[in-house]
């Protein structure tokens, strides 16, 4: 069965309801033992056109794919940005309070918007999870009121766009620090535990860019 196109029907509902502009939010990494965890954000209003033509959820797309769109999401978009957090702060906080400082690192760089379509199952945007201390530094983020969408970055277009530029822009990450941590083969797995990146975690040990306080199979 070919993959559901997104839309912008959701975004478009919320809009005609009053919303001056409504977001997608969706987050790439969080499966990852190496590298951060990337949160996307893209924004659309009332005139915004509809989407790319070919745009999908990141995960339903070659490379070549979501490189070439990259451009195309960019000017299509109101706004756009990708807020990261790394593996220090996963270590200390815990991976939950790890992808809200990400989410909240891409808010603070967009304009306001009053509605946020969240992928996934859970709001793990709006409240600070029970896991995570006082100590933790909470970017100054007004929070739009967020409406969780199962497999959302498949059904909306903002969404889908979200994964398009999170998935990128980390990619872009891992393939520089490739450069400075060439025996873990970032460029192919780009810090996933895949087979090899194991292996090489056996042979050499953690990076700094591993995730430590994880059980990572094969490391020293």
């Amino acid at each position: 069965m070919p993959p559901v196109t997104p839309s912008l029907r959701r975004e478009r509902a919320l809009l005609r309801r009053g919303s001056s502009a409504v977001a997608g939010m969706d987050e790439v990494g969080r499966g990852a033992i190496a590298g951060p965890v990337s949160v996307g954000v893209v924004a659309v209003s009332a005139t915004t056109t509809t989407a790319p033509r070919g745009l999908r959820d990141s995960k339903l797309l070659s490379v070549e794919r979501r490189e070439s769109l990259m451009p195309l999401l960019k000017k299509w978009a109101d706004f756009w940005a990708v807020g990261h957090a790394s593996s220090a702060e996963i270590d200390t906080w815990g991976i939950s309070s790890a992808l809200r400082l990400a989410g909240l690192r891409a808010l603070r760089q967009c304009k306001p918007v009053t509605d946020l379509v969240l992928d996934g199952h859970y709001d793990w945007l709006t409240a600070p999870p029970e896991s995570s201390t006082d100590s933790c530094d909470w970017p100054d983020v007004v929070i739009p009121r967020v409406h969780v969408v199962v497999k959302g970055d498949q059904k909306c277009s903002s969404v889908a766009a979200a994964s398009v530029v999170a998935k990128v822009t980390r990619d872009d990450i891992m393939m520089e620090r490739h450069e400075r941590f060439p025996q873990y083969a970032w460029n192919r797995n780009k810090g996933y535990g895949t087979a090899d990146h194991h292996e090489a975690m056996a042979r050499h040990g953690f990076s700094r860019e591993h995730r430590r306080s994880w059980a990572l199979k094969g490391s020293h």
